[in-house]
């Protein structure tokens, strides 16, 4: 089990870095997959399964999202000015989005996850934006609409564990970024969610039924540890490639992954 993180961990790692998203629609799958073939589906951890997935894939952000930030920084591709509109909007999201993912059943979290891939697909696919070649300058949101946006990307991210990445690169592509510029800025805009949604998951969950040593919360910290080696791998990997991935293959790479886990998550359970 473990080597299995340890390598999707570096995959996670990977598309962090060039995609924006990993910790999210790496991990979740996975670790709700394996949870449920180690421990089967009606021990207290396999009922628990998605919850223990979400919480730990939203804690892993906290890592891979700051590791993220700075090699993009270190690249010039973050447009700041942008990301300090959403972060504080985002993590007040981020606390109700928690929240909301610890009063549901892990089937309707599943369920909600599957439902926003299949739109997020289906907008990015049918309505133009997002495909075509990105403009040079990114246009700004109004004060409102930021206000409006940013809560709405906290709650859904943390709700489902998958940073704000499968909002904030949608968004920010049909607002004029390329795709460099998009998944530079989803990573320290999925920060406040990370440390929000955290914090919500394990004081929230603090009185849930004992899933045995080695948890905090929902968060299983055994796979955490070993999910952050292998994402700290593929992260010192990944920034070769920064900038250097034709923009419409850099989208349709994008979409073809969100397809991938979309499948996984219809099919496993």
């Amino acid at each position: 089990m473990y080597s299995v993180l340890l390598l999707c961990g570096g995959v996670a790692g990977v598309t962090t870095v060039l995609f924006g998203f990993g910790g999210g629609f790496v991990v979740v799958p996975l670790l709700y997959t394996l949870l449920i073939y180690v421990h089967g589906p009606e021990s207290g951890i396999g009922q628990a399964a998605m919850h223990i997935a979400v919480a730990t894939s939203t804690a892993l952000m906290i890592f891979a999202a700051s590791l993220s930030t700075w090699r993009h920084h270190l690249r010039q591709t973050v447009q700041w000015h942008l990301v300090r509109q959403l972060v504080g909007y985002i993590a007040v999201g981020a606390v109700l989005g928690a929240a909301a993912a610890v009063s549901l059943s892990g089937e309707w979290v599943r369920w909600a996850f599957i439902g926003y891939l299949s739109i997020t697909i289906a907008d990015a696919v049918l309505r133009p934006g997002f495909l075509h070649q990105a403009e040079s300058d990114v246009r700004p949101m109004g004060r409102g609409v930021t206000a409006m946006t940013g809560t709405l990307i906290g709650a859904v991210a943390a709700l489902l564990g998958v940073g704000g990445s499968v909002m904030t690169v949608p968004l920010m592509r049909r607002r004029g970024a390329s795709m460099t510029a998009a998944t530079a800025m989803a990573n320290p805009l999925s920060l406040p969610v990370a440390v929000s949604g955290t914090a919500t998951y394990v004081l929230l969950s603090a009185n849930h039924p004992a899933l045995g040593d080695g948890y905090a919360g929902y968060v299983d910290l055994r796979a955490l540890l070993v999910l952050a080696l292998g994402s700290w791998l593929g992260i010192r990997l990944a920034p070769t490639w920064i900038g250097r991935i034709p923009d419409r293959l850099h989208a349709r790479v994008y979409l073809l992954l969100l397809t991938m886990v979309l499948v996984v998550m219809v099919f496993v359970h």
